[in-house]
């Protein structure tokens, strides 16, 4: 079985012969290899070259650490990378682009006071700055299927570890219709939609239901996400990826990460529907030894299942 057809299969709510297994991002490209991706902020000159050492990057990821997808992040958002991602992996793994910056949202917020006062006092600008901002993602979201996108990542931090950034009735006005256009956009064009954000999505997770994603990502344990739970209200409807716990993987120790990474397998892996992976990204400063472990206690678990 490919990569694709692991990651499709359990999308489709069937077991596959493992879990599938990627990561949003993967950012100790240094400590692994002894390379770097370029730097972020410099794509102007000799951008194919820029390009190429990002795929060279991501063929070594795929390789050692046996990911069955691949959301490209550098170049973020670019369908040239896209196309050169499909190229080097051939369909053996799914590719898929990254379309942030499409709705009300915690890093889009820059100042929190005007942000209420016009949620309080100006609706009509809020809808008429949301109305632009899902524009322009549709925009992004057509351009990297047509470079060969299988799935869009639609990363959109809405919510703190205590609950969403603003309440859920002002959620449902100013957030979920619009969260519903981008997927549905993204389904329109054939491709699948993985909807992220951090932090504590239970007051609005039926919203997030609605909206119909292909799979949710993030299941933050350090906000309460509890992958046996929002399985039980989600299986056979949307499929999720995450819930290792992150400052586990960051501080250690390796038995805490064990219990974590068991934990998600044993719960979020039965009948399909899961995608093995952290509650964030691979992050800088996050010992490699701490990731390559957690690897380890998920071969164990693909070789020996469920205790």
């Amino acid at each position: 079985m490919t990569g694709k057809e692991r990651f499709l299969k359990t999308l489709r709510f069937e077991t596959p012969d493992r879990p599938p297994h990627f990561e949003a991002m993967f950012e100790l490209e240094r400590e692994a290899f002894g390379l770097q991706f370029p730097d972020r902020n410099d794509w102007a000159t000799d951008r194919d070259r820029k390009i190429g050492t990002c795929i060279e990057i991501y063929q070594r990821i795929v390789e050692r650490y046996q990911w069955d997808a691949l959301a490209v992040y550098w170049p973020w958002g670019d369908p040239a990378g896209v196309r050169a991602a499909q190229r080097a992996f051939g369909g053996q793994i799914a590719i898929g682009g990254m379309v942030g910056g499409g709705l009300w949202c915690i890093d889009q917020i820059d100042d929190w006071e005007q942000f209420a006062t016009d949620l309080a006092e100006r609706r009509d600008l809020i809808h008429a700055e949301a109305e632009r901002r899902c524009q322009d993602a549709c925009g992004r979201i057509d351009r990297l299927v047509e470079a060969g996108a299988d799935f869009i990542y639609l990363p959109h931090d809405v919510a703190f570890n205590g609950g969403t950034f603003c309440s859920p009735e002002d959620f449902r006005e100013i957030v979920t219709p619009y969260l519903a256009r981008l997927v549905a956009r993204v389904k329109q064009r054939g491709a699948l939609a993985f909807f992220h954000s951090d932090g504590n999505l239970m007051s609005v997770l039926d919203q997030i239901l609605d909206c119909a994603p292909h799979a949710l990502q993030s299941l933050d344990p350090m906000a309460g996400m509890d992958l046996a739970v929002v399985k039980q209200r989600t299986y056979g409807k949307m499929a999720l990826m995450g819930n290792v716990q992150c400052n586990l993987l960051q501080d250690g120790p390796r038995e805490a990460i064990r219990r974590s990474a068991r934990y998600c397998l044993e719960h979020g892996s039965p009948g399909g529907g899961y995608i093995f992976s952290t509650s964030n990204t691979i992050f800088p400063g996050m010992p490699l030894a701490h990731y390559e472990y957690m690897l380890e206690v998920f071969h164990e678990f693909c070789r020996e299942g469920p205790r």
